[in-house]
């Protein structure tokens, strides 16, 4: 069912300097995963930014991640909401193997870690109260440490889900848990599971279905995009201990992902998307999230995320329950333009980099240039500037909106929760800061670390 009913033939887009090229091909087909995150996607099919390029858009669910790339390099889907590893992973060739790029970055945080009540239970007691009594936030994993321990002491191994061995979720997940002193596990060539010298096994879970998972003790806890982590919460059978804003404030998440081939054979075509989603990634954070509500509606259809409006709702309007009745203010849980969220900046495709190599999916040492020069072969915030000089041409946008002097790199980064400084500029420094991964010249090899 179509939910928007066009009633005017959007012409200010199309007076603009697009209007004048052909647009090498305009019906497209986008695959999305049901999160909130991909509600840049929603938005500008619902409020007719794709009609306005003249693109007429056709947007589907995909069963899982795998799926969805899959369905993007066989040219099933024309491009995609996809996790921010998957377009670097496939062009390292760690995976499936082929050229992706991304110009838009879709947003930043959106992420959280949920425990089973049982598991919360446990680490209650090992975690400060502030004066009224409610947990002290951030809560780092080392109150999860002696549950662990004690699981591990009954012969039960701690097994967490996440979605996606490249999705930020995975390494989230793996970056908490480390900063609390818990192994989260390595890859090597030879054993893809990741879960070499584990503490906490962590195996791959489709998002909808982690609040099931958990509620039938498969796992004890996971890491998710929203809504799925206040599924839980209200369901009443989790307790959502931290949010990935508190790991790492304002961190990239999804980004759109094309093959380079679609980029190169498409460049009209690709300004067109470029510039719908950019309009509706403005839409999303204007007037301080004035459209959030408007926006949890349209994300309730069962075509998009099908979770109740009150789950949605729940982190998607400036707010986050962490467990029942615990409401607190989280107004940047979700940002999808603010703070340059749509840039592709080469620092977030360097980061995710340096965390395949510290648990070993790079499983061989790099210099610092081939880490830059990877995120320059998939991030391309030359097309999304293109793009954005258009709009503000065309008076859609204005000229402060968008980082026009960035090299690329984002200042550097201090308010990670281990307090490790993050410089996308000097990725091996970063790696070898880790007290746990890999560092240096260290190899996995038959499943012990070497070097």
């Amino acid at each position: 069912m179509k939910h928007l009913i066009v009633t005017l033939v959007a012409t200010t887009a199309l007076a603009g300097p697009l209007a004048a090229q052909d647009l090498e091909v305009d019906e497209l087909t986008f695959g999305f995963i049901k999160l909130t995150d991909m509600a840049p996607l929603a938005i500008a099919y619902e409020r007719g930014y794709f009609e306005d390029e003249g693109l007429f858009v056709t947007l589907e669910a995909q069963a899982n991640w795998r799926v969805l790339l899959d369905g993007v390099i066989d040219g099933t889907l024309d491009g995609a909401h996809m996790l921010a590893g998957q377009p670097i992973a496939a062009t390292i060739g760690y995976g499936t193997e082929a050229h992706i790029v991304t110009p838009f970055s879709m947003d930043l945080n959106g992420n959280g870690i949920t425990v089973s009540n049982e598991v919360w239970e446990l680490m209650r007691p090992h975690i400060p109260s502030m004066p009224d009594g409610r947990p002290q936030h951030p809560i780092s994993a080392e109150a999860l440490a002696p549950v662990v321990e004690q699981f591990r002491d009954d012969g039960i191994r701690f097994d967490m889900g996440m979605v996606f061995p490249v999705s930020t979720h995975n390494y989230e997940l793996r970056y908490w848990l480390a900063a609390g002193g818990l192994h989260p596990g390595f890859y090597s060539p030879d054993d893809i599971s990741g879960q070499i010298d584990a503490d906490v096994f962590l195996s791959v879970t489709p998002p909808p279905q982690m609040p099931a998972t958990l509620e039938a003790g498969t796992i004890f806890g996971y890491c998710v995009g929203e809504p799925w982590n206040q599924a839980a919460v209200q369901r009443g059978i989790g307790v959502a201990v931290i949010t990935d804003y508190e790991i790492w404030p304002n961190n990239p998440e999804k980004v759109f992902g094309l093959t380079a081939e679609f980029v190169e054979e498409n460049p009209n075509t690709t300004q067109a998307i470029v510039r719908a989603l950019i309009r509706a990634a403005m839409w999303l954070d204007a007037d301080d999230n004035a459209n959030r509500m408007e926006a949890v509606e349209i994300l309730s259809y069962p075509e998009y995320v099908g979770a109740d409006v009150e789950t949605i709702a729940a982190s998607m309007t400036g707010t986050f329950e962490y467990e029942p009745g615990d409401v607190r203010d989280v107004p940047d849980f979700n940002v999808f333009f603010r703070y340059y969220a749509t840039y592709p900046y080469y620092s977030d495709a360097v980061w995710y980099l340096t965390q395949m190599r510290r648990w070993g999916q790079i499983s061989e040492p790099q210099s610092d240039e081939w880490y830059h020069e990877v995120a320059r072969s998939v991030y391309r915030p030359d097309i999304y500037l293109e793009a954005a000089r258009s709009l503000v041409e065309d008076g859609l946008a204005s000229e402060e909106d968008f980082p026009w002097n960035s090299d690329g790199f984002r200042a550097v980064a201090t308010d990670l929760i281990d307090g490790i400084p993050y410089d996308g500029r000097t990725p091996n420094a970063y790696i070898d800061s880790f007290p746990i991964g890999l560092s240096g010249e260290q190899l996995v090899i038959d499943g012990e670390v070497q070097g």
